[in-house]
């Protein structure tokens, strides 16, 4: 299977999105054109009969780390964070949900009147009934990234990887805004992203992935249909895995 036969190679997948994804070219807050064409593409993967779970940050609203250089207690930054990724996820459920793929918000921490609260079975159960779910609250503790609830999602919920969407087509040796001669790395291990702090995802991400053995691939989220491509096997972006031949 495989971009040779226009089948996904992935029975369920978790997206990470970042906060920032959402705001388009706007410098604070949800462009709605933003959020429909990242719903157009969960639902087009959804429909392929791929199970999507997605987890989404806050940055386009408030950073707990922002936040504390700015006077606020990082604990109480963070939490204001992680409400702010309910407010994404709430966005990106109506946008799911009016092309027709049932969709459930799922939190970190009880927001009983908007959301459920993450149950791991329930979850189980949403993606095998064909819904999408959006995990919003991060891990539900401060001084946690969203990239860390990404990879603890990813691994309670037995995942065949995840989908992180960038700003850019995937890892480089170096910052490719900064340094026009960065290269693209198209595969690397777990231990040579700690080892050259690639800055994927923080090291805990990465270490909880490599334990989980779940691959993580990396490519650039505004080119439309990218989603759909390495759902597919398309060769786009980074992927980052123990570096041994699959079975």
């Amino acid at each position: 299977m495989g971009a040779e036969t226009g089948q996904p190679v992935y029975r369920r997948v978790l997206l990470k999105l970042s906060g920032e994804a959402l705001l388009g070219g706007q410098p604070f807050g949800i462009e709605p054109a933003m959020v429909a064409r990242i719903a157009d593409e969960v639902v087009a993967v959804a429909r392929m009969g791929v199970q999507v779970a997605v987890v989404i940050g806050g940055g386009n609203i408030i950073r707990g780390v922002s936040a504390a250089t700015q006077g606020i207690d990082r604990v109480t930054g963070d939490n204001m964070g992680m409400l702010a990724t309910v407010i994404n996820a709430l966005a990106l459920q109506d946008a799911t949900e009016q092309r027709g793929v049932p969709t459930r918000v799922m939190t970190a921490f009880e927001v009983r009147s908007v959301a459920e609260p993450f149950i791991r079975r329930r979850a189980d159960r949403h993606l095998e009934k064909g819904r999408a779910i959006i995990l919003a609250g991060g891990t539900g503790n401060p001084f946690f990234t969203t990239d860390s609830a990404a990879a603890l999602r990813a691994s309670e919920l037995r995942a065949d990887a995840i989908l992180k969407g960038t700003k850019v087509d995937g890892i480089y040796n170096a910052d490719p805004k900064k340094d026009p001669s960065a290269v693209l790395l198209p595969h690397v291990t777990y231990q040579e992203v700690l080892e050259r702090r690639l800055g994927v995802m923080d090291a805990a991400s990465i270490a909880l992935c490599r334990e989980s053995r779940i691959p993580i691939r990396v490519f650039n989220l505004l080119v439309p249909g990218n989603i759909q491509r390495v759902v597919l096997g398309e060769p786009i972006g980074s992927t980052v895995d123990t570096g041994e031949p699959a079975n």
